[in-house]
């Protein structure tokens, strides 16, 4: 199981940036997945979910309305698109096979700052 996630990097507030998730080494179309995020001295948060077909998603509040989650089961690829980035925001992001908040990929470093 592989998972390389990437699209992190340095945004002001108000930003926005795209993260991406390549899954391989295992049936991608049929699992659903979760994008979470973990801030230094915090524990890890899962913020958005979609189950295997992309019929239904979640969010934790205090994204909904600036994150939205997508997944091209062509292209074994999760997709995250953040918008209004928020200080708080910053974290490093990862994907996760399920719901869960267990980390297989390196993540990508999300920065907010001005």
């Amino acid at each position: 199981v592989q998972l390389v996630e990437s699209g992190g990097g340095m945004v002001q507030p108000g930003g926005s940036l795209r993260l991406s998730c390549t899954g391989s080494g295992f049936p991608f179309h049929i699992v659903d997945m979760s994008w979470a995020r973990q801030a230094p001295g915090n524990g890890p948060e899962r913020v958005a979910t979609i189950n295997s077909a992309g019929a239904e998603i979640y969010y934790v509040d205090s994204v909904k309305g600036r994150f939205a989650i997508a997944k091209d089961n062509a292209k074994n690829t999760l997709y995250l698109q953040m918008d209004s980035l928020k200080p708080e925001d910053t974290a490093l992001y990862y994907c996760v096979i399920g719901w869960g908040t267990g980390r297989v990929g390196q993540g990508t470093q999300v920065t907010v700052s001005s």
